[in-house]
């Protein structure tokens, strides 16, 4: 069983991950670019009973552009998030890709948000594409 490990910059706050992703996708959306600091948000999602939390975090809400809320858990020491759980989806956990630091991590199958997206960026042809 494939085991990873993602955490915050300074290390106090981590998820240890046990088995696949569910799915890997990209958001376009402009609330990911201004989380992120780039111009899109990279996660995984995976089920809860996979993944160990260790450390201490702190909470922001967030309202989406269509109106679902997610609670995004960041490193009160360093700021980095770390995981997020999407309202109605409290059965998984998301965890921003970058938190792995694993170049060999899954592509994507999912892209949405593509009508914010740059000019400049490409993502996969093969794979899921949402306005």
């Amino acid at each position: 069983m494939t085991l990873r490990i993602a955490s915050c910059s300074c290390g106090q706050l981590s998820a240890r991950v046990s088995g696949d992703p569910i799915r890997v996708s990209v958001c376009h959306c402009l609330a990911c670019q201004r989380r992120t600091g780039s111009v899109f948000g990279a996660q995984a999602r995976f089920l809860r009973q996979a993944v160990e939390i260790n450390g201490t975090g702190t909470e922001y809400v967030r309202v989406g552009d269509e109106g679902g809320r997610a609670r995004f858990t960041f490193c009160p020491t360093c700021g980095a998030t770390v995981y997020y759980v999407m309202e109605g989806r409290e059965d998984s956990i998301a965890i921003p890709v970058g938190a792995f630091a694993e170049s060999s991590f899954p592509a994507p199958t999912f892209s949405v948000y593509e009508d914010r997206m740059h000019p400049w960026v490409t993502v996969p042809k093969d794979i899921e594409h949402m306005a």
